[in-house]
């Protein structure tokens, strides 16, 4: 798998470890082995042959996750930036949220990845959850946060 295709599934993946985390209260470690132990490179057994999951950059998941546990109240902070006034993070869709933090944190921490490629990979991921608005809305958003977080 090409390494733009592993880091599309570490992305989605930090996503549900972010997502999971806030709604169970379990760890940042806990849930990063726990998809490296458990979900990652995983053949699913079936009739015939078994079907081998997507291969994630497990590295980069690693990162994403633990780096927006560790910058939370920035990342937060820069995304309530432009939320619509009087809307708080916590009125948002966990799954939105999440997926906010994770663009975010990325926008903001790393600089080598190019902001459209950050904006395109995270509304995608808005896709593969919600039919609606939030992929618009998952745009605009970071969008917005890159504007603030990154020199023009």
């Amino acid at each position: 798998m090409n390494s733009h295709a592993s880091r599309s599934v570490a992305r989605l993946a930090a996503v549900q470890a972010l997502y999971q985390m806030e709604v169970s209260s379990i760890g940042v470690e806990h849930v990063i082995r726990e998809f490296t132990e458990h979900r990652f490179d995983r053949t699913l057994e079936g009739d015939g042959e078994g079907v081998t999951l997507a291969s994630a950059d497990e590295g980069f998941f690693a990162e994403l996750v633990r780096g927006v546990v560790a910058e939370q109240r920035r990342v937060d902070a820069a995304i309530v930036k432009r939320l619509a006034e009087n809307w708080r993070l916590e009125r948002l869709d966990a799954t939105v949220r999440a997926i906010l933090r994770a663009g975010a944190f990325e926008l903001a921490h790393r600089p080598d990845v190019p902001t459209e490629v950050v904006i395109d990979e995270y509304v995608e991921v808005a896709k593969s959850f919600f039919e609606g608005t939030e992929p618009g809305f998952v745009n605009g958003a970071l969008d917005a946060v890159a504007r603030d977080v990154r020199p023009a």
